[in-house]
């Protein structure tokens, strides 16, 4: 997992708004969240790992053990169980909706090469729709 450590920047967004919408998240969050280059660092302590991801409007950090679950209040607000794995190369985090008519979602990030992390997630059910993110190491 070593390879994912450092910080990375936004390149390009494919169905975030979308990806967003299906989440419901309020149009004012998604163009905020869709216009904006956020950078996310990942580093890790003593077996602990953090995913940082800051934009000029706000920060979000994501620290975790792999294969133990926790709670999580996401970005857009949901109550989730999460835990994130390392498998094949990849980082794989699965959050699961604690409350009824809320989403749960996967989102898998992995590296091309050494400089770029390309960020993947769907939410469960919805087949049809991947929100695929990329990121280069800055």
């Amino acid at each position: 997992m070593d390879a994912f450590k450092g910080k990375f920047e936004r390149t390009s967004a494919e169905k975030y708004e979308d990806f967003l919408k299906a989440l419901d998240v309020n149009m004012l969050l998604r163009k905020a969240a869709t216009v904006s280059t956020p950078t996310v660092e990942i580093s890790e302590e003593g077996g602990v790992w953090t995913i940082k991801t800051s934009t000029t409007l706000k920060s979000m950090e994501l620290k975790f053990k792999l294969g133990e679950e926790f709670e999580e209040t996401t970005a857009d607000g949901r109550q989730v169980s999460a835990v994130v794995t390392f498998e094949d190369g990849k980082i794989i985090t699965v959050q699961k909706a604690k409350k009824d008519g809320q989403k749960s979602t996967k989102s898998i990030r992995e590296m091309n090469g050494a400089d770029e992390l390309v960020y993947t997630m769907t939410i469960d059910g919805m087949d049809d729709l991947t929100c695929v993110q990329k990121f280069k190491r800055v």
